[in-house]
């Protein structure tokens, strides 16, 4: 039998990660991460909980990444950090991932692999064969994987798009053809299926950009994500009608640009690029620079500019500041609070809300339809998105023939199975997000993320006694101490009450009384709760501190 387990991606947006396994053979397809969510406190990131691979590591031979996003290839160092298997990429991904690991000081020790469409990979029993897809990251694949029971195709992020600004189109005569020959299954991507009709052209984007551009008296500053290099480099076409000069700041943003110049996605002429510090040489009218920080992050180069905290730069007036990217949910927060700052220094910020200057980069509901269409699967598996994403997938895919007991809506940690004959889901494995808090992997878990929460939203009183070990009388306090509960200055009468408290404790638990300590500490915590929260209405984190002289 086949199998397919979800490890991440079927469920949530981010975090993609999925095993193919016949046999003593595995390979897995994406290593994703995800950014937190609000309960989250805390958390850097988010990534697969990769136990099941841990258990079977011998038997993993091979990753193969379908593109750079970091949804796609961000857990990967802590991926091979446990499981030493070759990785396998198209070049502009592959530089990515090189990058990626340097950073990690994993490069010496990993098996990089160039892919490319003209060649098929071999991984133990499965054959498969890349197709090119258009993406808003170029080099980014599908994949045919040939097995001992069937075709499967797995589509990648995708869109198909006639006509793409970097050439990176979504090759649909080589889907065509998985769909001459027999697909069993076929994967497809969810993310964009809430969308009717087709996804904008990468062009009109380039068009609203240059009247922007065109329109603007000073400098024009536009952030993007950093992976965007097809976005970058209608910028730098805009530009070079303009005569001006092009900045590019944001570390992740000048690694990607490096590496697509060498790769030849990106062309700039000669003289066009300046750096940070020679801002000041030219007209404001004749530089455009490019940065990051789109979504809000607080350390990005955009945050600094909206705060004043920039080495190089202040904002002023008649500088037009273009978001050029998506709002992605969670970050619209952040994002308005920048754009409002940045509005106080005197810019003009264009965002979508008010412009288009963005397209996705995943496939709308009528090239969904395409693609079943293409494929002619025996089943239909929609993967890359949130519950709600999978659920109308597969009611679009019965909207094009597909029956709908052979769609199969899994979920992470499902597993798939197939024979020759038939599909579904058989079993499951115990599967879970990972979180990355600093250095710390996964040692931050739901009893941790609730301690966080209430001391964000209650604060922390810590309770301070000093026993004689022979006498058993209190010798020191009781002392307490607040933060984030309430200000002694304003309300001491409420900590006054609560020493009394305290008192009517220890006397109530004389020095005879095996474990004194112990009992005190634990009666403290939950009568002290109870009084403030008979008082103020709060539950704040007690800590008490005993000790014995």
């Amino acid at each position: 039998m086949l199998k397919i387990i979800p490890l991440g991606g079927l469920g949530e947006i981010g975090l993609n990660m999925m095993v193919f396994e016949y046999g003593d053979t595995i390979f897995v397809v994406d290593a994703g991460l995800m950014f937190p969510e609000d309960y989250m406190l805390g958390v850097d990131i988010v990534i697969p909980d990769i136990g099941y691979l841990r258990q079977k590591k011998e038997n993993v031979s091979g990753i193969v990444i379908t593109h750079a996003h970091e949804d796609h290839i961000g857990a990967l160092p802590y991926l091979l950090k446990e499981i030493n298997a070759p990785v396998f990429a198209t070049p502009f991904t592959l530089e990515m991932i090189r990058h990626k690991l340097e950073e990690h000081g994993l490069h010496a020790s990993t098996t990089l692999h160039k892919i490319s469409s003209e060649e098929k990979l071999k991984i133990g029993v499965f054959e498969l064969t890349f197709i090119p897809v258009s993406h808003s990251v170029v080099d980014g694949v599908g994949i045919a994987i040939k097995t001992p029971v069937g075709l499967i195709v797995h589509t990648g992020d995708f869109k198909i798009n006639h006509n793409p600004v970097d050439g990176m189109m979504t090759h649909i005569n080589e889907f065509a053809r998985c769909g001459e020959k027999g697909v069993l299954a076929l994967l497809s991507d969810s993310t964009n299926v809430e969308k009717e009709g087709y996804t904008a052209s990468d062009q009109t984007i380039g068009e609203a950009l240059e009247t922007i551009i065109k329109k603007s008296t000073g400098r024009v500053i536009i952030a993007l994500f950093a992976s965007n290099v097809a976005r970058i480099q209608q910028i730098i076409n805009i530009a070079n009608k303009k005569s001006a000069k092009i900045i590019f700041n944001g570390r992740s943003l000048e690694k990607t640009v490096e590496i697509a110049k060498s790769l030849g996605h990106i062309h700039l002429p000669d003289g066009m690029e300046l750096g940070i510090k020679e801002i000041d040489r030219y007209p404001d009218s004749e530089i455009i620079m490019i940065t990051t920080g789109s979504q809000g992050e607080p350390m990005s180069v955009l945050a600094r500019l909206a705060t004043g905290t920039h080495k190089h730069i202040t904002i002023k007036d008649n500088d037009t500041v273009v978001l050029s990217s998506k709002f992605i949910p969670g970050n619209e927060k952040a994002i308005t609070k920048i754009i409002n700052h940045l509005y106080r220094r005197g810019a003009e910020v264009v965002y979508e809300k008010i412009s288009d200057i963005h397209v996705s980069g995943h496939a709308f509901q009528e090239e969904l339809k395409l693609m079943i269409a293409l494929t002619k699967p025996k089943y239909f598996i929609p993967i890359h998105g949130e519950y709600r994403h999978l659920f109308l997938h597969a009611r679009l895919a019965q909207q094009v023939g597909i029956p709908k007991e052979r769609i199969i809506v899994a979920e992470n940690g499902q597993v798939i199975e197939f024979d020759e004959n038939r599909g579904s889901i058989t079993d499951s494995i115990i599967t879970s997000r990972v979180l990355v808090d600093g250095k710390g992997i996964g040692d931050v878990g739901r009893s941790i993320l609730k301690e966080r929460r209430i001391l964000s939203e209650d604060g922390l009183v810590v309770v301070t006694l000093v026993f004689d070990e022979e006498t058993g009388i209190v010798v020191h306090g009781p002392e307490l101490m607040s933060r984030g509960f309430v200000f002694v200055t304003e309300t001491g009468h409420l900590l006054d009450d609560a020493q009394c408290v305290i008192l009517e404790i220890v006397e109530e638990i004389g020095p005879g009384v095996p474990n004194r300590a112990e009992i005190i500490r634990s009666k403290l915590r939950s009568v002290l709760r109870q009084y403030f929260y008979f008082t103020i209405k709060r539950r704040p984190v007690i800590i008490p501190v005993i000790l014995e002289l």
